[in-house]
């Protein structure tokens, strides 16, 4: 299979996951909540653990991926949460549905947009973010497919159908999708297989160029300590994280937030389903004239972008018709950082030890990201809604700000002076 074909298979896989695990989360938020009679913020913060765990288990995910075991890795967690998926509707106390959210976090630590571009940079190395924009193209219209389908089912049969539905989307076509397509991957890009890359017959195995044999790569699976001491990975991490936390609290309260503003349940959703459709016009956006500015600029004109989204959300209050504006730049600016994140990674910390890198930038990432539903809702309960989207922006200016510092105490530029076009 040719490595386009295989960044294909892993797209549609990782569409149908973050359709079957993390958005489905906000689709049915409130039919939780009105159901069962649990609180938003004790719903909120269950969801905001699973994220931690995912976070918790990222680097190692990363380490295994450096080692070799990235199908294995992806593939076995996209089973994992799909079995814990299908027993959700089991759950008839606060307690288990949250036991089995941290199982489910655990699987997304293994099979969501971390792993998947570790493993894609491991066996493209400079020529990653081609794979990687082609990827999050597909797996952008994973709300799109979240929200609605969702919607449709828990109005027929009930929030309880929608989350069987998705655990068989999981388990029949994601898992073997992602399976095939890591294999695949790896295979053309000459890297050793997980199950005969370390065996005994003493063949050594031709590397794709400019990525280390996989013995380097088992020895080198830890991010070096002088690293993360360094404030250049902790203002990059805390840029992206920031970032993260903004689109974390707006995605996850997009239903009520709207309500808030008399926006009806229909069209609320429909909101909610057009972000992963901007995330892809975004993504193409990129592709088709990226070249004309630096992987730099890109990446701040992102921030930009979702801040000036979250002021359009604050004053859709006022003038309705904000929202479109929002749904445009929310779904654009994080639609294209979400290429940016790992490609700034790699330019600017290097891509050595990549896997384990992404797994440690992931940690404050995802922990800010898992707080944000949380958070989000104790600032609903203090301020409101108004309040809340205030504090998102104030703290996204200051990922900004975090992420241009890390820019100036890079030791080389982040970027070529001119920029190369990235093929289509």
């Amino acid at each position: 299979m040719r490595a386009a074909h295989a960044v294909l298979c892993l797209a549609f896989g990782e569409t149908i996951v973050w359709a079957g695990f993390y958005y489905l989360f906000p689709a049915l938020l409130l039919r939780w909540e009105a159901d069962a009679g649990w609180s938003k913020t004790w719903l909120t913060a269950a969801f905001a653990a699973a994220i931690i765990v995912s976070a918790i288990v990222s680097p190692t995910a990363g380490r295994l991926i450096d080692r070799g075991h990235g199908p294995l890795v992806m593939g076995g967690s996209a089973l994992a949460g799909a079995i814990l998926l299908a027993l959700l509707p089991f759950a008839d106390t606060l307690p288990a549905f949250a036991l089995l959210w941290l199982g489910i976090g655990a699987a997304m630590g293994g099979c969501l947009y971390e792993p998947c571009f570790a493993l894609v940079t491991r066996a493209l190395g400079a020529d990653a973010r081609p794979a990687i924009t082609r990827v999050t193209l597909v797996a952008g219209f994973a709300g799109t497919l979240s929200f609605p389908l969702n919607h449709f089912m828990a109005e027929t049969a009930g929030w309880q159908g929608a989350v069987w539905l998705f655990a068989a989307l999981v388990g029949c076509l994601g898992v073997p999708l992602i399976v095939l397509g890591a294999r695949a991957l790896e295979a053309s890009a000459g890297l050793p297989s997980e199950a005969h890359g370390h065996g005994g017959s003493g063949e050594a195995t031709a590397s794709p160029a400019g990525v280390p044999p996989a013995s380097t790569m088992a020895a080198s699976s830890r991010p070096a300590p002088a690293l993360l001491r360094r404030p250049l990975f902790w203002y990059l991490a805390a840029g992206f994280s920031l970032l993260g936390f903004n689109h974390g609290v707006v995605l996850n309260h997009l239903l009520p937030i709207l309500a808030d503003r008399g926006v009806s349940l229909d069209l609320a959703v429909l909101a909610a389903a057009m972000i992963g459709p901007m995330q892809v016009a975004g993504r193409l956006a990129l592709m088709l004239g990226g070249a004309r500015l630096s992987n730099a600029w890109v990446t701040t004109l992102s921030f930009a972008f979702v801040i000036t989204a979250t002021l359009c959300l604050i004053a859709a209050e006022f003038a309705p018709l904000l929202v479109i504006a929002f749904v445009v730049l929310q779904g654009s600016g994080y639609g294209v950082l979400s290429i940016m994140r790992p490609v700034m990674t790699r330019e600017i910390l290097g891509q050595a030890r990549f896997g384990a890198i992404s797994g440690a930038m992931a940690v404050p990432y995802l922990c800010a990201y898992a707080l944000s539903p949380f958070v989000g809702s104790l600032l609903w309960a203090a301020g409101g809604y108004d309040v809340a989207l205030a504090v998102v922006t104030l703290l996204t200016l200051v990922g900004l700000a975090c992420y241009r510092a890390a820019l100036r105490h890079a030791t080389a530029p982040a970027i070529p002076a001119t920029p190369v076009r990235q093929p289509l």
